[in-house]
């Protein structure tokens, strides 16, 4: 049994991307989390307006619950941005893990611009950093930097769990 997985970082961390290629070199189904946003979410952050707790709350609760459908193994890609959030889910998920894709600034702003057409402007990537809390040590998971391939991404997450189970 596999715990699922949560690919978790700032917009434009490439956490859609990393988690698809995850998922498929698991061969666990893949969510996205932006799948699960309601409207209003959407409507709010493309006006570039951050979403508050209070919009996370109940979008969370959605995402938890897919992890708990999954404990057998998925990976969803979510931002995950607070420590509470990351709680919230694992009221759903006690074994989820996380894999936080850490990058700098200015790759991450990088790679936002080779993705037109998302609803989450380039404008609110210095408040995804500014609420953006790095895993603690009661949190399981592990950070990659983002400043290699995906390949290199999806390697050094297999390298790091084998030898962290070995």
């Amino acid at each position: 049994m596999r715990a699922p997985l949560v690919v978790m970082g700032v917009s434009g961390s490439g956490k859609s991307t990393v988690g698809a290629a995850l998922a498929q070199r698991l061969r666990v189904p893949f969510a996205d989390a932006d799948d699960f946003h309601p409207p209003a979410n959407i409507a709010k952050m493309s006006s570039g307006q951050p979403l508050d707790d209070n919009d996370r709350h109940p979008w969370l609760e959605v995402i938890g619950q897919w992890l708990a459908d999954h404990a057998d193994g998925g990976v969803m890609s979510c931002s995950a941005l607070k420590h509470k959030y990351r709680d919230q889910l694992r009221r759903h998920c006690p074994e989820v893990c996380f894999v936080h894709l850490d990058g700098t600034p200015e790759v991450i702003s990088k790679r936002q611009a080779s993705r037109p057409g998302h609803f989450m402007p380039p404008s609110l990537l210095s408040s995804q950093f500014h609420t953006l809390e790095p895993l603690a040590d009661d949190e399981r998971g592990i950070v990659i930097d983002i400043d290699q391939s995906i390949d290199d991404i999806v390697e050094s997450y297999i390298t790091l769990t084998e030898h962290k189970e070995n």
